[in-house]
């Protein structure tokens, strides 16, 4: 803990520590070098010595600092002293919109959108530099003494890419997005999702979803329908229930696709709050303190939500801010909620913790997808190979007409990519260096890795020695050293049996054997090396004795691979094995001839196993056929492929009055039962149905707007002076302009805005209107108040003009 009075940087004075959070402290102080006061998040010691802890608070910074704008807390500057971490941000004194929406309970329409207008700002400027908050919630957003809104807290934000899979669940569970509590892949629209129900709750004063445990809560934002608001507050316009409805669609490809797209429909909803003019799919059709999700909970979600289908997520106060409620006071009792964090702090802090690095689980996924990807990358280039060579030999020779269904391949011109660098066996920041100097961008995920090789690089994707676009952001994998498992009891299981164990186990193995005279112990299990429980790296080969028979004679086993089904049949039976205990699987291979053997499973080649060992072989069926999938759906047809070890590519969507829309009306490039490779993605064209007459709608008329937040402290000191103090106090609005005939105009604008008394009008208060003849330009507003004087006589007084601009 750092202490009052202590300089950070030579320029930072320490005043006082103003709120605590997961991995960090927040501290107020003041910058000597520009004179201003500034927040300082400082990573707690005891997180200071974690290398991971440590890289994820600074690319917390870095994600954090290209950020500038008027609508998010801006950051300063990052460093390091003396082994102290820390980030320099805008010191915001306000309140956060969660104690705001306890403060009113429900918003009005016109102020929650308004407020909503600015958050959707500040998350669409994020955006656009490819940044994803991931944590959207009423705590990451604060309403200035002057009535501007930031988003804060991009802690946990990283910079976002199409090829981008994370595994970790952020956010909090009341507004989290399905996506996430699947612990799936997050985007733009993710947020988009959490932007929708803070607006739900500023609207209601209520969030959608409530249960007993965070497990449940994330369950409902994957399965259950939302309420509408309009079923709690009848009076929100159809216009903002639609904005809230599309927002929260459990497929992301339901919700808005950007937030420019939905602040304009914020803005429409502003003139025209009665018209239907928001399009969404049908509608996927209490007040409990927020709740964090958990590593364990999201193993919870995963499992009980497995059966799930992936198709079944005028003038406007602000109101009473307090100007003396400031970010400098986040650790006072009442802003402290239930669970014990700090709600001004989650607004700079909020360290949502990431999944442990060792979720198996999801791990092994993402393994199994790359290796997949690579294996089938690997298997097209070998292709391209032999198709460019085989179009040589066409060219010199009369050549014989090849299939007439090969798509044509041409070589890619790599003049203007970037060759991604071998940084094997690099440090995360030698890494991160050597990625920047060829204009290649830089994020990094832990792994178990092969070698010993803790805290270095172990791979990368896309791969070493690719070709990719300048400026692509290649995932450096880091190692956390070689993963251990527990040897496997297999003790008196059969030998398939303890195959299969010791594979499930990621373990490899080898056999041994002793005699028994025991008929029942015979191809048992009678120990292994090394013991059951102990601790082996993955991929150790051990070693484990089977019973064998009395005087029962060892064979040698023989390499059966590339001979024919009956050719390795018949050597096994020449050789003495029992041809009974020799079980066969056939599965497709691009390299091996149809009905030879690819690989052989039990004893290894060269060892000496007894004639009644069980042994499997694996033969081919040689390279897979493309089945007719014509006329099927999307989903048939994957499910086809599948068993043909191929795969579903790119969709094309076209128009057509003879196919049923949603069936395949043709494949690209390939014929039904052309022979490819294994893993081959077949693209196709899927009918959309027949085309539709076109219809235009016409663009949305846009009527001039005014928006200025005015200080009501200055109105009020017009009339302290000889106001009765417990009268009623009314101000009303005018708005002086120059309309299209450029003739000066004016207008009472507004509803009037009434207060109990003088003491009421203070803080700040957000004036919008419209004004359907006002010509874009300079304007001024005019605030007039009336209210009665100390000997009971009515009276009005007018503000200084206050300048506007129309847009």
């Amino acid at each position: 803990m750092l202490r009052e009075g202590m300089f950070i940087a030579e320029r930072y004075e320490i005043l006082e520590r103003i709120g605590s959070g997961g991995m960090s402290d927040v501290y107020k102080a003041k910058c000597h070098k520009l004179n201003r006061y500034v927040a300082i998040k400082v990573l707690k010691p005891e997180y200071s010595e974690d290398k991971t802890f440590v890289s994820k608070f600074r690319a917390e910074a870095q994600a954090a600092a290209g950020l500038m704008h008027a609508n998010i807390v801006n950051v300063y500057d990052v460093g390091e002293e003396n082994g102290i971490y820390y980030i320099v941000m805008e010191l915001v004194e306000g309140i956060t919109l969660k104690k705001y929406i306890e403060k009113k309970g429900v918003l009005g329409v016109r102020e929650a959108v308004s407020i909503a207008i600015q958050v959707a700002q500040g998350i669409d400027a994020a955006h656009k530099h490819n940044i994803v908050h991931r944590d959207i919630k009423p705590q990451n957003i604060i309403i200035s003494k002057e009535g501007k809104v930031k988003v804060t807290d991009f802690g946990i934000a990283r910079a976002a890419s199409s090829n981008t899979i994370n595994s970790s669940v952020m956010g909090s569970v009341h507004y989290i997005s399905p996506e996430q509590a699947r612990g799936g892949y997050s985007d733009e629209k993710s947020d988009i999702y959490s932007f929708g129900i803070t607006l739900y709750e500023m609207l209601t004063g209520k969030v959608p979803f409530e249960g007993d445990t965070t497990v449940s809560i994330a369950l409902q934002h994957i399965q259950d329908e939302i309420v509408s608001p309009r079923q709690y507050v009848p009076e929100i316009p159809v216009s903002v229930e639609k904005i809230v409805l599309k927002c929260t669609q459990k497929r992301t490809e339901r919700r808005y696709q950007n937030m420019t797209d939905l602040i304009a429909d914020l803005k429409r909803s502003l003139v025209t709050p009665d018209e239907d003019f928001v399009t969404i799919g049908a509608p996927l059709a209490s007040d409990a303190p927020t709740k964090l999700i958990t590593p364990d909970e999201v193993n919870e979600i995963a499992e009980k939500s497995s059966a799930v289908k992936a198709e079944n997520i005028e003038a406007t106060p602000i109101g009473e801010v307090n100007k003396k409620n400031s970010l400098g006071e986040a650790a006072e009792e009442d802003d402290i909620d239930e669970d014990g964090d700090d709600d001004n702090l989650d607004d700079i802090d909020g360290d949502d913790e990431e999944l442990d690095e060792d979720e198996a689980d999801n791990k092994k996924t993402i393994d199994k997808v790359i290796t997949i990807l690579a294996i089938s990358i690997a298997v097209a280039i070998v292709a391209i190979l032999v198709i460019l060579i085989t179009k040589i030999a066409k060219n010199f020779g009369s050549g014989s007409s090849g299939k007439k269904n090969d798509p044509t391949t041409s070589v890619e011109d790599t003049s203007d990519k970037v060759k991604v660098p071998d940084v094997l066996g690099k440090t995360l920041e030698e890494a991160k260096k050597t990625l920047n100097e060829e204009g290649l961008g830089f994020e990094y995920e832990y792994g178990y890795s092969k070698e010993d090789d803790v805290d270095k690089v172990y791979d990368t994707n896309p791969e070493i020695g690719s070709f990719v676009d300048k400026n692509t952001t290649i995932t450096v994998y880091i190692s956390k050293g070689v993963k251990t498992v527990d040897m496997v009891n297999v003790i008196g299981k059969t030998q398939n049996e303890a195959e299969e164990a010791i594979i499930k186990a990621e373990l490899k193995y080898t056999f041994q054997y002793v005699e028994t005279t025991d008929d029942s112990l015979i191809g048992k299990v009678e120990s292994t090396d090394p013991a059951a429980g102990t601790k082996v790296n993955v991929g150790t080969q051990v070693t484990v004795v089977l019973y064998k028979g009395k005087n029962e004679v060892n064979i040698k086993m023989p390499d059966l691979s590339n001979k024919s089904e009956s050719d390795a049949k018949k050597e096994l039976e020449d050789l003495g094995f029992d041809i009974n205990n020799v079980s066969v699987e056939y599965t497709y291979d691009d390299e091996i001839k149809e009905g030879n053997v690819i690989t052989q499973n039990g004893p290894k080649v060269g060892e000496e196993t007894p004639s009644t060992t069980k042994i499997g072989l694996v033969v081919s069926l040689g390279k897979p056929i493309i089945p007719d999938i014509v006329g099927k759906t999307k989903a048939e047809a994957e499910e086809l492929l599948a068993k043909y070890s191929l795969k579903l590519g790119k969709v094309t969507e076209k128009n057509d009055d003879k196919v049923e829309a949603g069936k395949i009306i043709s494949i690209n490039g390939y014929s039904v039962n052309d022979s490819v490779n294994i893993g081959t993605a077949i693209d196709v064209v899927i009918s959309i149905g027949a085309k539709e007459p076109e219809t235009t709608t016409p663009a949305p008329v846009v009527i001039p707007s005014v928006t200025q937040t005015i200080n009501l402290d200055t109105i009020a000191a017009k009339v302290n002076s000889d106001c009765d103090a417990e009268a009623e106090v009314e101000l009303t609005f005018s708005v002086h302009y120059t309309n299209n005939d450029g003739n000066k105009a004016s207008v009472e604008a507004g509803t009037p805005a009434k207060y109990d008394n003088i003491s009421k009008v203070t803080g700040s208060y957000l004036f919008t209107t419209q004004i359907k003849d006002a010509k874009a330009g300079d304007a001024y507003i005019v605030v007039t108040i009336k209210y009665t004087k100390a000997d009971g006589s009515s009276a009005t007084a007018t503000s200084d003009n206050i300048p506007v601009v129309i847009g």
